[in-house]
């Protein structure tokens, strides 16, 4: 199905417009906002993730009749069902609760399994990461462009541990043995920033198994619009990923 580049850009504004305004509503960072609704070994539900997804939700459906997945509802099924926006209100929950400014809202837009567009917007430094499938990606406004490193010894490399990691003795050896050919590694607490950074070449590759899908679905289309590469697979849990995203050269 062929889409008019106009059409993608209207959906990739809307998807813009949806994230500038969840992210200022995050950024004024109310009391209320950073009270924990439910909590667990290795993650955090607090009230800022819901009342920024209820802004995003309803702008969007306002704006579009698309399908939207999104991490607090579930799949909303709209009247066109081959486009879903894929909806993370706030990526990093627990850097937000402890002031750490490291998290984003993060918004994708998919034709089935396909990326279309994406947007990441860092709130905290007003970074409006966005990208397009085989058009480009930019930094408020501004192109993206990945890193040139083609060696692991010379990049920085961008993982993490998400709430389905298996944290035996066995798996945390190989995870040890996996990362220690990279120069450097980072632990942002925030798989949409990570995939951005290396989008933008501040990272050079991200890797994180059982990885949730919209944690991830709206920095890939930004990887890919700036020349990156995606190894994606599905993990043994619903609507979980092992991602690897690179610069094409690692």
């Amino acid at each position: 199905m062929i889409t008019s580049k106009n059409k993608i850009m209207d959906w990739l504004t809307t998807a813009k417009k949806a994230a500038l305004l969840a992210g200022a509503f995050l950024k004024k960072r109310k009391q209320s906002s950073v009270k924990v609704n439910a909590e667990s070994v290795h993650d955090v539900k607090i009230a800022a993730d819901l009342e920024a997804e209820d802004i995003i939700l309803d702008y969007l459906k306002k704006r579009s009749n698309f399908s939207i997945l999104s991490e607090e509802n579930g799949l909303f099924v709209g009247k066109r069902r081959q486009y879903t926006w894929i909806v993370d209100p706030l990526d990093g929950s627990l850097n937000y609760l402890r002031g750490i400014p490291l998290s984003c809202v993060s918004i994708g837009l998919w034709q089935g399994e396909s990326p279309v567009l994406g947007v990441v917007y860092e709130f905290n430094r007003s970074e409006l990461f966005s990208g397009i499938v085989g058009k480009g990606a930019w930094l408020n406004n501004r192109p993206l462009k990945v890193s040139a490193t083609a060696q692991k010894q010379k990049a920085v490399l961008c993982t993490g541990f998400p709430v389905n990691t298996d944290f035996s003795p066995g798996n945390i050896r190989a995870f040890a043995e996996d990362i220690r050919s990279y120069k450097k590694i980072r632990l942002l607490g925030s798989a949409a920033i990570s995939i951005a950074y290396v989008a933008s070449g501040r990272a050079d590759a991200y890797h994180e198994k059982d990885i949730m899908f919209w944690d991830v679905a709206g920095g890939i289309p930004i990887l890919l619009g700036a020349g990156g590469k995606l190894n994606m697979k599905k993990a043994s849990k619903p609507d979980s990923y092992h991602i690897y995203a690179s610069n094409g050269r690692l």
